[in-house]
């Protein structure tokens, strides 16, 4: 029995596995590639130069690879790359790249998009996110994995998000948001660790108390910007048992590195 619905209208060029299923009136585009495992429900719309990986799951109204929204774009062969087990629920919105960036919006695996989440183009989320009802991304944003995006928050276009931060409901991010850190309010502000997700993903004791010197020192300290990052730096020659806390440490000083137009204070 064929596992694509006959009122569904799939491009005699797109590539599908023999196990994906297509739900009734879904439109499959040309050029895209759905890997095993995949479920496109009724209604859906999957086109561009876009390729799902496995085990990915398409509700029901989701538009996945469509044009970017932007004013430059004059319709360039730009990509959606999308990785495994990724759940992509009712009016998901998600563009392609454009080539003013590297022309590639990209999803790694085992995210959750909730209904109306808007990924625009050349955004690059991580891995293991959930992004709740209505969270927007505008274009080149950034976000490590692990994350957690409130609903009807709106990220200003280039703003990056740390690894395991999470971010509250209705925010409005216009700076960086480093690493480890919950953030809310309006405006938004840094409020603390992130201790229940990390505890969640059984970071350990040791761990956890590396993250809240970090913490301390880039919040409580009153230090400088800069100074704070020496003394982050200065945190490594303590740690002498565990390496995934020297990870942590490289983590946030590599983010830190980046944050040209500042951090979430």
């Amino acid at each position: 029995m064929s596992l694509i619905h006959d009122t569904a209208l799939v491009d005699s060029r797109a590539e599908l596995a023999a196990d994906v299923s297509i739900g009734a009136y879904s439109v499959i585009g040309p050029h895209v590639r759905i890997a095993e495992g995949c479920h496109i429900g009724p209604h859906c719309v999957i086109e561009g130069h876009t390729t799902l990986g496995r085990d990915n799951r398409v509700f029901q109204f989701a538009s996945i690879g469509a044009a970017p929204q932007d004013m430059k774009y004059r319709g360039e062969p730009t990509r959606l790359l999308v990785g495994d087990r990724n759940t992509f629920r009712e009016f998901v919105t998600v563009n392609t790249g454009t080539v003013q960036d590297e022309g590639t919006t990209r999803i790694g695996a085992d995210n959750l998009l909730m209904a109306y989440v808007h990924i625009a183009h050349d955004v690059q989320l991580g891995s293991h996110c959930v992004l709740a009802n209505n969270a927007t991304l505008a274009g080149h944003v950034q976000i490590g994995d692990w994350a957690t995006i409130g609903g009807l928050t709106g990220v200003l276009q280039r703003m990056r998000i740390g690894a395991h931060a999470m971010i509250g409901f209705q925010a409005h991010v216009a700076q960086d948001v480093p690493p480890f850190i919950t953030a809310d309010g309006h405006p938004l502000a840094a409020r603390a660790v992130n201790l229940t997700g990390l505890k969640r993903r059984d970071f350990s004791a040791e761990r956890i108390a590396v993250i809240r010197q970090m913490h301390k020192l880039l919040y409580r300290s009153s230090l400088p910007l800069d100074q704070a990052v020496a003394q982050i730096g200065a945190l490594r020659a303590a740690i002498t048992t565990d390496a995934t806390a020297l990870a942590d440490i490289d983590l946030m000083l590599a983010f830190l590195a980046g944050a040209t137009r500042g951090i979430v204070r």
